[in-house]
């Protein structure tokens, strides 16, 4: 299973080449699929036209079953939540361009385009959770201080505090209650997709931390429900990393992968206390190998650039 995020349709995408060589069985795409950036959905609907004249997606699309979400910049405005008044045209935008059938619920859910699969056979299933976390998203807070922007700055770290607010949200209370009985959902391995990154502590740029309440109740459901290797994948910081947290509720160890960009890059990395190893800002996409023949499955994590060099290489058995 490959994935990534960060493609901009205006920059070349050599990255293609090494997807198709890795020959996978699916492809996700996590968000930022375009940088479209307008409230003008001719303008959207240029862009992906763009992204779709790429000789290397075309050859993907022809041969292997590619599924997405989205991230800020293809719903359409900067860091963007709930509040943005665009949303619907920037969804059907979307979902023409991924091909999903015209009577799917991704096109009508009043809370969103989340979705989920479920791929192979009996005892070797594998469940694929796509989330949106745009469409109900609440409001960021932003550090007013100058001074204090300018030291975030220099920590490469960004201008936004943990919203701390009662009811502040990601998912809105129709997502979490589907999320929950997804987790229910019979599968031996899963894989949530989610446009940015979970387990990265605060950093003040976009991430689940501005939303601790939110991030703590994720955690929460998987300690009550996990009985299978779960996978996390993100993208967004234009970076790419793994992050591990092996002192949980519930003795699965928390694992994300983070492939960004696909085009994108970002050299001002951001600390995170629960990456192992190196981040790499260079493009990239992030490949997932299963293997059957344990009791229980095990998964390769890679990262790999668009030279073909594997980044990184983490096998994670239980």
């Amino acid at each position: 299973i490959a994935f990534g995020s960060c493609s901009h349709q205006d920059k070349p995408q050599p990255i293609w080449s090494e997807v198709l060589k890795s020959n996978p069985d699916l492809f996700i795409f996590l968000g930022d699929n375009i940088y479209g950036d307008s409230d003008d959905p001719a303008v959207l609907q240029s862009k992906y036209e763009q992204l779709g004249a790429k000789p290397g997606l075309q050859q993907l699309l022809k041969q292997t079953p590619v599924i997405a979400t989205w991230d800020d910049h293809d719903f359409g405005r900067n860091d963007a939540g709930a509040e943005y008044e665009m949303k619907e045209s920037s969804r059907q935008i979307m979902l023409d361009f991924f091909n999903e059938p015209m009577d799917s619920a991704r096109r009508t859910r009043p809370d969103g385009l989340y979705t989920s699969y479920l791929y192979g056979v009996p005892d070797r299933q594998v469940q694929v959770i796509l989330l949106d976390l745009r469409w109900n998203r609440d409001a960021l807070v932003e550090l007013s201080d100058p001074d204090l922007r300018r030291q975030r700055e220099q920590e490469n770290r960004g201008p936004y505090e943990a919203n701390l607010a009662a009811n502040a949200d990601i998912l809105g209370e129709a997502q979490w209650a589907w999320l929950e009985q997804q987790l229910k959902i019979d599968a031996d391995v899963r894989i949530i997709g989610s446009s940015i990154q979970l387990l990265a502590e605060f950093t003040g740029w976009e991430s689940w931390a501005n939303f601790p309440m939110s991030r703590q109740r994720f955690f929460d459901l998987l300690a009550a429900y996990q009985r299978e290797p779960i996978a996390i994948i993100s993208g967004d910081v234009h970076w790419a990393e793994l992050s591990e947290i092996n002192d949980t509720a519930n003795a699965w160890p928390l694992v994300e992968l983070t492939s960004s960009g696909l085009t994108e890059e970002w050299k001002a990395i951001s600390p995170n206390r629960h990456r192992v190893g190196e981040a790499f800002a260079e493009a990239n996409f992030g490949l997932i190998e299963i293997d059957w023949s344990a009791e229980i499955p095990i998964l390769s994590l890679k990262i790999v650039d668009d030279s073909g060099n594997e980044l990184i290489d983490r096998e994670l058995s239980f």
